[in-house]
């Protein structure tokens, strides 16, 4: 069988270990991102399924409608199908697969990464000390300090006990089931919204994106947070309302953002109002982007071909479709 590998930005599938299981089949990883409908179609000629990493690329209907006839599967990292036009893959008759494999530690320790290279200036005392000059900034010590953490689920929790154990106060808001678990685990709950974002001096969202969640952050929320606190965000872009983080940080409130994920991506060429901002450090979608984590969710995937391949199709997201078969 043909397969397309999409946005394999590391050229990772080829290493990970489950690549063996495919012997006999004829697999391209594209390690570049394409998003014109057209040239899509066109790198999907003769292929029978293609492997999705994440939501790196968006499968519009718009682009459904140009797949070749051939393409009959798409094997997803992750469960989840939101950057897919389901609906137009129901109608073509093309099965979407899915799966667990997640790693919720690779993002919890980029949070915490990009929280200390902040308080700590790191990124400018690198460049500095490379351009011979030594010491010339004063970090911010976290002991004491407020840790806002929105919401309180796999990577929320392991975000907030790291910020127990280094002395913190740590301060949860989100919906009810979230903040349940969080008192359950001894945390703190906000005594209100305006509470959360106005007190906090570090708030890292840790929420899905969907209907309900897009644009869930707004302005006003941002307004809110003092001159001195900073918002991480290792999650979704779209999370915070449009424009709203850039028109915050240009008044001030909050002082500082810590960001991993953006509205569209790749972002190359600076091509983000974030990116070269004085009082914010960008980082390029790094949160799941481990080796083990790709070994977990290439392998997923994996086993969702040969699953087809079998004729046996496994994890399958849209079910309706093989109702028609």
């Amino acid at each position: 069988m043909k397969i397309a590998v999409f946005d394999d930005y590391q050229g990772a599938f080829r290493k990970v270990k489950a690549f063996a299981k495919l012997q006999g089949h004829e697999v391209t990883a594209y390690t570049d991102s394409e998003r014109d409908p057209d040239k899509i179609a066109k790198r999907l000629e003769g292929c029978e399924a293609v492997v999705l990493t994440q939501q790196r690329s968006f499968i519009p209907r718009a682009v459904v409608e140009k797949l070749p006839a051939s393409i009959k599967l798409i094997a997803q990292t992750g469960r989840r199908a939101a950057h897919i036009d389901v609906d137009a893959c129901n109608a073509r008759g093309i099965i979407i697969s899915g799966s667990g494999g997640g790693n919720s530690s690779a993002t919890a320790e980029l949070t915490w990464a990009l929280i200390l290279a902040s308080v700590r200036n790191l990124p400018a005392e690198v460049r500095n000390m490379e351009e011979g000059r030594w010491q010339t900034t004063a970090g911010i010590g976290l002991q004491g300090k407020t840790l806002g953490v929105y919401a309180y689920g796999k990577i929320g929790g392991i975000v907030a006990q790291v910020g127990r154990a280094f002395g913190m106060n740590v301060v949860c808001w989100g919906r009810e089931g979230s903040t349940a678990k969080a008192r359950e685990a001894g945390f703190i709950i906000a005594a209100s919204r305006a509470a959360f974002f106005s007190e906090c001096d570090i708030v890292s969202i840790h929420l899905p994106l969907n209907k309900e969640t897009r644009g869930l952050i707004t302005g006003a929320d941002l307004a809110l947070m003092k001159p001195t606190a900073r918002i991480v965000n290792t999650s979704r872009a779209p999370l915070i309302a449009e424009g709203a983080l850039v028109e915050a940080l240009k008044k001030g409130r909050p002082g500082f953002a810590a960001v991993d994920v953006y509205e569209s991506e790749p972002v190359t060429g600076r091509n983000h109002p974030l990116v070269g901002m004085p009082n914010v450090m960008c980082t390029p979608h790094l949160g799941y982007v481990t080796w083990e984590t790709y070994e977990l969710y290439y392998e997923a995937a994996v086993d969702n071909l040969l699953a087809y391949i079998n004729g046996k199709p496994a994890n399958v997201l849209n079910p309706q479709v093989l109702e028609k078969k």
